[in-house]
């Protein structure tokens, strides 16, 4: 559990100062090449390593050289102080995506794109950021191989089995995100650094962002490179995100990134083959000048991010703060036209336009054409999950050897008559409900990949490195959770890409939800002549380190409708919109059978001091209108004014002024 008023957050695993950035290398490993030979018994590739400034001696080599005056053409993040989270590889410091795993060279022998564009134009490269060892862990693809124990609640713990767990500045007893890149953002709200790059399946920075109260563009799948040079999560979502305590800095970091000459390219991975127009051709920070008006601008609410249901006590303050912000600063104070989508949960409200269509009667348009396969999906309980369709429609085999149906239509023309309105969609057909996937077996393949060109990017410089795959990882690492242990073991096993035959194939569910995802926005868009789009991140608040999880967030507290965003690949920019002073923390009680320990809410309100928990606004648009976005982004964030640092962690101040 967290330790209240800690005054430590444990958001940094690596430094990149000599003698500590790297195992391999320790201490008089890595002694400057002025001091000497190398002592004996270091590894030879020690002697490569210290040739490398650790980020002091290349802030120093840049004041020398520069001082005041650098050309900011060239070097716009000149002294700009970053941290990554740990899987970018860095080639002048440990990087091993949070595990704890014995490489022969525990650094690479190359950057990470990102990391070498910000390099050449100025930056500090300063530490590797404590995640989620293996961005979350990449979930389990079954097997033989089973946990021998798991602990009763993980949540809070975006843990590194060599980092360890970070904890949240504004309560260190609760959770520093909701995904994995959680050092990223509590390092840029504590003023440990500028700015971080961070790495999000499905909400590996967003969540970081939202319970840090810091700034985010996520930019659309692979706009910026990932898996070229880093272990991901899943190779079909991984996406880099940069976490900034503005937005205008947070632009100027990505337009950085861009190398004059390739763009955002990188041929070591394969999702940067985007459209060029979905690329800007001005500089992206020219669109964050705040606007004192969005007049004219129409933005579309999605409601189903703010539900409360019934008992739900949880999400009632941050779904009703939110509400009520985005109706006071977008609508009343900018100007802009709100138009919200509906729910049976959602009390529609009579000030604001209603979205015709919104995302449930566009998506009974869109599921026939674009993923038919969804209406034969079978729960948990092995029955359909659209119980409307099933009654509609003939005996049919939804799934092998799965049959139902007890009507008298063919599932064919059933999708006729739901994609031409002429029969009421299922009562779940909603943005929450299709999210859900099939594990895909990418990171097998992935892993495998990586690890294979880490080691040929050494021999092509002479020196050897025998992690070279899944068996030489599980070989050579330990695991914080026996149920990691179990579940790499079982990805070891995994020898077929595809998931087994006549079942869910997790590849081709990702690849049509992700289409079905992006035209679904643009149906909605296009129709209601929206500009952009806006959705509260989460209305969960951050929970206690090792608490009980949300009941209807699952172990990790994600409400499936917030998966949308990383599911379509689509763009999206967080801003800080305030905080909540009183919270609804769920509790453990003993389950009926009393043989486990199960999440249950509770209406017993905490209550914190000023200024209290935040929360987030996050706006989205489809690839090519990031400037529409950022430019609504940054009038929001200007016309609120909501971000307050975090008083244990404020700014640092000059010594002059503690004497």
């Amino acid at each position: 559990t967290g330790i209240p008023n800690a005054g430590q957050l444990n958001a940094l695993a690596t430094l990149n100062i000599r003698g500590e950035r790297s195992v391999t290398c320790r201490g008089e490993f890595d002694r400057h090449p002025s001091e000497g030979p190398l002592p004996p018994g270091a590894p030879p590739v020690c002697e490569h390593f210290r040739q490398l400034p650790d980020a002091l001696e290349h802030a120093a080599e840049l004041d020398a050289a520069y001082g005041r005056d650098p050309d900011l053409d060239k070097m716009p993040m000149y002294g700009v102080v970053f941290s990554f989270k740990d899987p970018f590889d860095t080639k002048d410091m440990r990087t091993a995506a949070g595990g704890d795993a014995a490489y022969d060279i525990d650094f690479p022998a190359r950057d990470h794109v990102l990391v070498e564009q910000l390099r050449n134009k100025g930056a500090i490269i300063f530490a590797k950021a404590v995640c989620t060892e293996y961005n979350g862990r990449a979930g389990d693809p079954g097997g033989r191989h089973k946990p021998e124990k798991v602990l009763p609640s993980v949540l809070g713990y975006q843990r590194s089995s060599w980092g360890g767990n970070p904890a949240n500045p504004y309560d260190t007893t609760r959770a520093a995100s909701l995904g994995s890149s959680s050092g990223s953002g509590v390092s840029v709200s504590a003023n440990l650094v500028m700015v971080s790059l961070g790495e999000e399946t499905r909400a590996s920075t967003r969540g970081p962002a939202n319970h840090n109260a810091v700034a985010l563009i996520l930019p659309h799948k692979a706009m910026l490179s990932f898996n070229g040079g880093a272990i991901g999560a899943d190779i079909y979502c991984d996406r880099s995100g940069i976490l900034a305590r503005t937005i205008a800095d947070a632009a100027k970091v990505l337009d950085a990134l861009k190398d004059p000459e390739t763009g955002y390219y990188d041929p070591r991975d394969p999702y940067t083959t985007v459209p060029r127009a979905s690329v800007l051709a001005r500089p992206y920070a020219s669109c964050t000048k705040p606007s004192e008006s969005l007049r004219g601008i129409r933005i579309g609410v999605i409601r189903e991010s703010m539900l409360i249901r019934p008992g739900d006590k949880a999400a009632e303050p941050i779904a009703t703060a939110a509400a009520a912000e985005i109706k006071a600063v977008l609508g009343e104070k900018l100007g802009a036209t709100l138009v919200e989508s509906s729910d049976p949960l959602w009390e529609r409200d009579r000030d604001l336009e209603q979205m015709n269509p919104d995302f449930r009667q566009a998506l009974a348009r869109l599921v026939p054409v674009f993923m038919p396969d969804l209406l034969f999906r079978l729960g948990p309980d092995g029955q359909p999950l659209f119980k409307e369709f099933a009654a509609a429609v003939h005996p049919t085999e939804f799934a092998p050897g799965k049959v139902f149906g007890s009507g008298s239509m063919a599932p064919i023309d059933y999708c006729v008559e739901l994609a031409e309105g002429r029969i009421a969609p299922p009562a779940n057909l909603d943005i929450a409900t299709i999210q859900e996937q099939e594990l895909a077996m990418s990171f097998r393949f992935h892993v495998n990949q990586y690890l294979s060109r880490r080691a040929a990017d050494w021999r092509e410089r002479g020196f050897t490195e025998g992690l070279v795959d899944f068996a030489a990882l599980n070989a050579r690492s330990k695991f914080w959770g026996d149920d990691g242990r179990a579940a790499f073991k079982n990805w070891e096993a995994v020898t077929d890409p595809r998931n087994p035959l006549g079942g869910r194939q997790g590849v081709d569910e990702r690849i049509m939800l992700r289409e079905l995802l992006r035209r679904l926005d643009m149906m909605v868009i296009l129709e209601n002549r929206l500009d952009a789009l806006v959705r509260l991140h989460t209305p969960l608040p951050p929970a206690k380190i090792g608490g009980a999880n949300d009941p209807l967030g699952g172990r990790n507290n994600l409400r499936p409708e917030s998966y949308y965003g990383p599911n379509a690949g689509l763009t999206e920019i967080l801003i800080p919109a305030g905080y909540v002073t009183t919270v609804y923390d769920p509790v453990f009680a003993l389950s009926p059978d009393a043989t486990r320990y199960v999440s249950v809410p509770s209406d017993t309100p905490t209550t914190l001091p000023p200024p209290g928990l935040p929360f987030s606004l996050v706006f989205r648009a489809e690839p090519g209108k990031e400037g529409v976005v950022l430019r609504i982004a940054a009038a929001y964030e200007a016309g609120s004014k909501r971000r307050t640092p975090p008083p244990a962690f404020g700014p640092l101040h000059h010594p002059a002024q503690l004497r």
